[in-house]
């Protein structure tokens, strides 16, 4: 990727492979924290046995899923921001005209989405009192698929057509659109419009699935059992 043959695949991205890995690596830091923050918040509550306590308050349920773990995302976006800077002041990176404004509505729907799939975690963990295994399934094929380290059209076209599956494809085309490139709302319409539907869909069904899963727990009173 670093030769000659590459500049076609980046070309829609500035050329620059760097700046396409920074920002891929940068980002995908939300999925990191999206499918472990929220399951990590409640195995930490069965172990203390502070769980049923923080349930049976009158705070709703899915008050105390979203924010449980928004001091992690506050942390990641800190760390995302300073990975950004080091790029441009000692790497070279090019974000001279970035569309602020596209790129904060594209990393909201992104945290929607990838949040989403960890709360789902999070109802496994509730249930079933372990780890999720679909976590590191889930980590890996969004890295490998989902153009973190390359652009996806290196992939086989059945791959590809795999990947536009994955919200984390949208998410760091449009991010690096957005930031590199200066594109549009107009332009970057399609892939917010994906998000957006990524994060309509998963949010409530994730809720759903965890308010079943402390259903489940407290009918079989086992949310102070680890």
């Amino acid at each position: 990727l670093f030769g000659k043959a590459a500049t076609p695949y980046l070309e829609s991205y500035g050329g620059d492979y760097f700046s396409f890995v920074l920002i891929g690596i940068a980002f995908s830091d939300y999925l990191g924290v999206g499918l472990s923050s929220f399951a990590g918040t409640i195995r930490e509550g069965q172990m203390l046995g502070t769980l049923e306590a923080m349930l049976v308050t009158p705070t709703k349920v899915h008050t105390i899923v979203l924010l449980s773990s928004l001091w992690q995302f506050l942390l990641t976006s800190i760390r995302v921001l300073t990975y950004i800077l080091l790029g441009v002041f000692f790497f070279g990176v090019n974000i001279s005209r970035p569309n602020i404004p596209a790129a904060l509505l594209i990393l909201i729907l992104t945290i929607l989405a990838f949040s989403s799939l960890g709360i789902i975690s999070a109802s496994f963990i509730m249930v079933f009192k372990r780890g999720n295994p679909l976590n590191w399934i889930i980590n890996s094929s969004f890295t490998l698929l989902g153009g973190v380290l390359f652009p996806i059209t290196i992939l086989p076209d059945w791959l590809q057509k795999i990947s536009y599956f994955l919200p984390i494809t949208y998410s760091l085309r449009a991010i690096r659109h957005a930031l590199l490139q200066s594109y549009s709302f107009q332009a970057l319409g399609f892939d917010i419009l994906i998000l957006a539907l990524f994060s309509v869909i998963l949010l409530p069904l994730s809720i759903y699935a965890f308010k079943l899963g402390v259903r489940k727990a407290k009918k079989e009173g086992s949310l102070t059992h680890y």
